[in-house]
């Protein structure tokens, strides 16, 4: 039979695998995130690269390797698709709920385990962030591992051989979370457990790992982490270094990169929302870790504490802002609800549990309206007629649900059973948005049909471009690298003149103006398709053929088009053309 601990965490992996991966290759990758990462990881197995990373058949110096590296293995199984750019995330979501679920029944018990893994793997953020083709799941999953077993390290309840074992393998977790996505890992961990450290020392419960596993410790970090960086200065020179850790680490703390921005108390909405529909038992909660926290045995209560204050005021006081940043400080708020939950259950604070959970429905009914104005100021029109009667019945069904907990919290014989009945209804609105809503969501996406399009049609050699509209990263993707940037006229020019087939993806009106240009130029030009369909293109695709610049283009024939080869001899014979890695290749790239 399996252990208490065990069993936690394979309810929490379980409860996990539930919300990423049904549905999970569903449609195609989002801009700009996904499709930047999901190119940079195409590109290790198009270049047979694995040191310098690439995106757009450039040097890309912006993020570590880890991600890349396991997404590229996927796509050998699983090719260049959704599923193969998003199962690290998703792998690594349930990976993190096994891991609170199992930490937390091991020092609180199996009931605060079970409650905290529940919590976690069904509030919102750590949902969406387990289904995107972003690096942030491996970042939280390894700081996440590394802060427990460093809690296990320092915590005196445990023998000396196992403090050891623990301070090691906490060291391994954070050399993977530096090959994840830099030194933020190292230096959130570090202060974490610092502030935690000096807070146990004040409480007088404090023990330590030996110096010999102190030094094991710091020599694995040291051999995990440093050799792809070594290797990367080794190949390119110290300044890729400077580009990744300087600009794009330090720089976005003291600096904002890409207009990233926003005020101190920016992680407010973005944890209410984010930790969704479980913040309404966060007040709560915090009341009751206030009470309990001076206790000299609330070590663990304590640690989860600084887990998440530290961060917070970290992030709060960088001046670039973006709403993943913060998800690494889902597991502690997850820690402290199953904790209070806990609580309840053996009878305490009853009644503040049923005020938490009425309130879930004032919750339901602020982000409503939240999404409402939004949509109204930004003038999605099409987006709310499109997903208008999918986000009633969110609302619909999730106020249900909280009337169900109320219910069962109300009762003394089902009060156990009120967080499965919140987290089976998450679970379930999380499969609908992926099934139902972004389905709806994918004819709105104008780039992918036109990449279609493109590859349907282009042959060995034709050119690429972009110009004036959202989703280049998604052009990319879906066609092959390099595309080109045509911002400008000579740019335009520079591209078609030569000869050979050049496919632009501009507004309809640079689409139109561009192809009078052509025209001009002696060049042969339509527009073969627009997107999304109907009567509010975003996008248009722009094919320029015939003769090049200033030749006779009336002997052009437009049946010489024929299906393009695989991606990757594009990439192969894009790279080594002159004309084309002499162009403006580079595109804007998410910073994240």
């Amino acid at each position: 039979m399996l252990s208490v601990p065990a069993r936690a965490a394979l309810l929490g992996a379980l409860f996990a695998a539930l919300v990423t991966l049904p549905g999970l290759g569903v449609g195609t990758l989002w801009d700009n995130s996904e499709t930047a990462y999901g190119e940079v990881a195409r590109e290790i197995v198009l270049t047979h690269d694995w040191v310098v990373l690439h995106f757009n058949g450039q040097p890309w110096f912006v993020q570590p390797p880890l991600y890349f590296w396991i997404a590229a293995l996927l796509t050998k199984a699983f090719g260049f698709t959704a599923l193969a750019m998003r199962l690290p995330s998703a792998l690594a979501t349930i990976a993190m709920g096994g891991a609170i679920g199992y930490a937390t029944a091991r020092i609180a018990g199996g009931r605060a385990g079970m409650v905290a893994t529940l919590v976690l793997s069904t509030s919102l953020m750590q949902a969406i962030v387990g289904r995107l083709a972003i690096m942030d799941a491996l970042l939280d999953l390894a700081v996440a591992l590394a802060l427990l077993w460093f809690y296990r390290a320092f915590e005196p309840s445990g023998s000396a051989r196992r403090r050891d074992a623990a301070f090691v393998c906490g060291s391994v977790a954070l050399a993977l979370g530096t090959l994840a996505k830099g030194p933020v890992a190292p230096v959130s961990v570090l202060l974490i457990v610092g502030v935690w450290l000096l807070w146990e020392r004040r409480a007088g419960r404090l023990a330590a790992p030996r110096s010999g596993a102190i030094a094991a410790g710091v020599a694995l970090f040291l051999a995990v982490s440093l050799p792809w960086f070594v290797a990367l200065a080794g190949r390119v020179g110290p300044g890729a270094l400077v580009e990744l850790i300087g600009h794009y680490t330090v720089g976005r703390y003291t600096g904002v990169i890409e207009n990233q921005r926003g005020p101190f108390w920016y992680y407010v909405p973005v944890l209410i929302l984010g930790f969704f529909p479980w913040i309404a038992f966060v007040p709560a909660a915090a009341a009751w870790t206030l009470r309990v926290v001076r206790e000299p045995g609330a070590g663990f209560t304590r640690f989860a504490l600084s887990w998440i204050a530290v961060p917070f005021v970290f992030f709060s006081l960088a001046n670039t802002k973006l709403p993943n940043y913060i998800a690494l400080v889902l597991p502690a708020l997850a820690i402290l609800v199953g904790l209070w939950f806990d609580a309840v259950m053996a009878g305490a604070a009853r009644r503040a549990a049923l005020v938490s959970a009425a309130t879930i429905p004032i919750f339901v009914g602020c982000i409503a309206l939240a999404v409402a104005v939004f949509s109204h100021s930004n003038s999605l029109e099409i987006g709310r007629e499109a997903l208008g009667g999918h986000l009633a019945f969110i609302g619909a069904a999730m106020l249900a649900g909280s009337l169900l907990t109320v219910a069962a919290i109300a009762r003394r014989d089902t009060v156990a059973w009120s967080p499965f009945v919140l987290a089976l209804t998450s679970g379930a609105l999380v499969l609908f948005i992926a099934f139902v809503a972004e389905p709806a969501a994918e004819p709105f996406k104008p780039i992918p049909p036109l990449a279609r399009a493109i590859e349907a049609e282009r042959l060995p050699g034709d050119l690429i471009g972009v110009h004036g509209v959202a989703g280049g990263n998604a052009l990319i993707f879906y066609t092959a690298p390099p595309v080109r940037n045509v911002a400008r006229n000579a740019d335009f020019r520079a591209a078609i003149c030569p000869g050979g087939g050049a496919w632009i993806v501009a507004s309809p009106s640079e689409a139109v103006r561009y192809m009078d240009l052509a025209h001009a130029l002696g060049r042969n030009a339509d527009i073969p398709a627009a997107a999304p369909a109907g009567t509010h293109p975003r996008a248009a695709l722009l094919h320029v053929f015939g003769a090049p610049c200033g030749a006779d283009s009336t002997s052009s024939n437009p049946s010489r088009l024929r299906r393009t080869p695989h991606a990757g001899h594009f990439f192969a014979a894009a790279v080594t053309s002159a004309s084309v890695t002499a162009s403006p290749l580079l595109l804007q790239v998410p910073r994240m």
